[in-house]
C-alpha cells in the first residue's frame, strides 16, 4: 500500500532532487506543503520536518477522470519527504491501491503506468 524510498540526502537536498525528476518525468509539483511551517501558523509547535509534494501528470489524470471523475477525491498523487531513524524518507501511497477503492478495473492501466512513473521518480531524487 506504501511505497519508501530512503536515502542519505537532507530532506531539503532530497526536495530539490524530487523536484527536478518530477519536471524529468513528464510530471508536475502543483503544490508543496511544509508540515512544520503550517502546522507553526496553527499554533501547533511540530519539530520534525516533512514536505508533501502534490504531483500530477495533466494528460494521466484527464484519462482517468473522463472514465471516472469520483477518482478526483484521490488527486493528486503525494509524495511525502520526512527525516526518519537518521534517513531521509521518501513515501508514497500506491495509485493502483487508491484506485482499488473506486471499483473501476477499466483504468488499471494508466494507474499503472502513473505508479511505475511515481516510484521512479522517488528512486531518481534519491540516488540522483
Amino acid at each position: 500500500m506504501l511505497v519508501k524510498v530512503s536515502t542519505d540526502k537532507t530532506v531539503r537536498d532530497a526536495a530539490a532532487a524530487l523536484q527536478t525528476a518530477v519536471q524529468a518525468n513528464d510530471f508536475g509539483v502543483m503544490q508543496v506543503h511544509n508540515l512544520k511551517e503550517t502546522m507553526a501558523k496553527k499554533g501547533v509547535e511540530f519539530e520534525r520536518e516533512c514536505l508533501i509534494f502534490e504531483v500530477c501528470q495533466p494528460q494521466q489524470a484527464k484519462k482517468v477522470l473522463d472514465q471516472n471523475m469520483s477518482v478526483s477525491t484521490a488527486l493528486p498523487c503525494r509524495i511525502s519527504i520526512y527525516g526518519e531513524g537518521g534517513k531521509t524518507i521518501l513515501a508514497t501511497l500506491r495509485p493502483t491501491t487508491l484506485l482499488a477503492m473506486f471499483n473501476a478495473p477499466q483504468l488499471e492501466g494508466v494507474v499503472q503506468e502513473v505508479e511505475n512513473t511515481i516510484v521512479k521518480i522517488m528512486k531518481e531524487a534519491a540516488s540522483g
